[in-house]
């Protein structure tokens, strides 16, 4: 089984420092979810994963042999970021034609049917394009492909809810038919809480969670009610968060639900964007 351990990583940018000891294990045939707030080292590390820019220590390998050393495993990954690397005044079709030469799993059949289905203007030149349709563009290319390994970062950047759930679709049905895995770095947290299958949350260039998203979302539950009854319930409890409106208050615990004190009290599962919010507020983290 192909895997990608990236180890030891840490990242300066002057006095800033954007990586921190990253350890990571991404594995073949799943769709991941890359979380953090702006600013939290998403993309400083998937730059260094797909060797846009180096990391000041630590290794990223795929089935051990080193990334950065080797453009054999670089040619099997993919990475759609906001760089736009085609000249500027190449038309979108000369492009998409340009990609499969130097991919060689590359569907081009494929890539017109979605081109079609984006309604993709494809005689244009890249430089005419919207912030959406450059977002389609380049999400065809990753759909089209075909390398073990492909990086989204903010893959719906400027698409309307039509195309992005357009988008989603067609990612699901492509990863169904022929799988990779996907690295999915996005703040629309919510949209895509159903497609990933696990999840890294990264604050402050620290991995801080790396679980499937049922196990991670099975580990806390949310409590509401009064003030008075939510503040006597969470004594002693794991709070990783609250909220309050008026006279009623939710706090979000880690741990099991004691509904035998559940007097007056709601109790709800969390959600993966929710969740997502009350980890990266808290200021220690979570263990």
């Amino acid at each position: 089984m192909s895997e990608i351990k990236i180890e030891g990583v840490g990242k300066n940018y002057g006095s800033t420092r954007a990586l921190k000891n990253v350890d990571l294990t991404l594995e073949e045939n799943k769709i991941y979810g890359l979380l953090g707030r702006n600013g939290a080292g998403k993309t400083t590390l998937l730059n260094i994963i797909n060797n846009r820019i180096f990391a000041n220590e630590g290794t990223v390998k795929l089935d051990g042999i080193d990334a950065a050393e080797s453009q054999n495993v670089q040619n099997q990954f993919y990475f759609v970021g906001e760089q736009m690397l085609f000249p500027e005044n190449m038309k979108v079709n000369k492009a998409i034609k340009w990609t499969a030469k130097f991919y060689p799993d590359f569907d081009l059949g494929y890539a017109d049917r979605l081109a079609d289905l984006f309604e993709l203007p494809r005689r244009s030149k890249i430089k005419a394009l919207s912030t959406g349709y450059k977002s389609i563009f380049k999400n065809i290319l990753a759909l089209s492909v075909n390398t073990p390994f492909v990086f989204l970062d903010e893959p719906v950047l400027g698409l309307d809810a039509n195309h992005r759930e357009l988008f989603y679709k067609q990612l699901i049905e492509k990863y169904i038919r022929t799988p990779s895995t996907y690295v999915i770095s996005t703040h629309l947290i919510e949209e895509v809480a159903n497609i990933i299958e696990e999840v890294v949350i990264i604050k402050k260039g620290e991995i801080i969670k790396k679980e499937s998203r049922d196990q991670l979302l099975s580990q806390g539950y949310s409590v509401s009610g009064t003030a008075a009854a939510v503040e006597g319930y969470v004594k002693g409890r794991n709070v990783i968060g609250m909220d309050t409106l008026g006279r009623l208050k939710s706090a979000y615990i880690l741990g099991i639900p004691d509904k035998n004190k559940a007097v007056g009290l709601e109790f709800s599962t969390l959600d993966l964007q929710k969740l997502f919010i009350q980890l990266t507020n808290s200021q220690e983290g979570i263990s």
